[in-house]
């Protein structure tokens, strides 16, 4: 989720401080909600989660397919 569109701001560090690079649905505490969920489990769960919400399959593949290049994946 883009932080920009995140309710909360973003997710919570450790500290309890805003995190400026990771949202509130994957992030809190510091750590990973889904610290052992692969990429492509990851990508497959949010296209499930967006077709829920109403958006057509093919606009779900659209906007989960940048997610190998964030950060978080970066390494992995």
């Amino acid at each position: 989720m883009p932080l920009a569109k995140d309710p909360q701001g973003g997710g919570t560090e450790a500290d309890g401080s805003i995190s400026t690079t990771y949202c509130s649905i994957c992030y809190d505490a510091g750590a990973f909600r889904h610290p052992d969920v692969s990429v492509t489990e990851f990508q497959q769960h949010c296209v499930e989660a967006l077709q829920r919400s109403g958006m057509p399959k093919i606009m779900a593949w659209l906007f989960t397919r940048g997610i190998p290049r964030l950060e978080r994946w970066k390494g992995v």
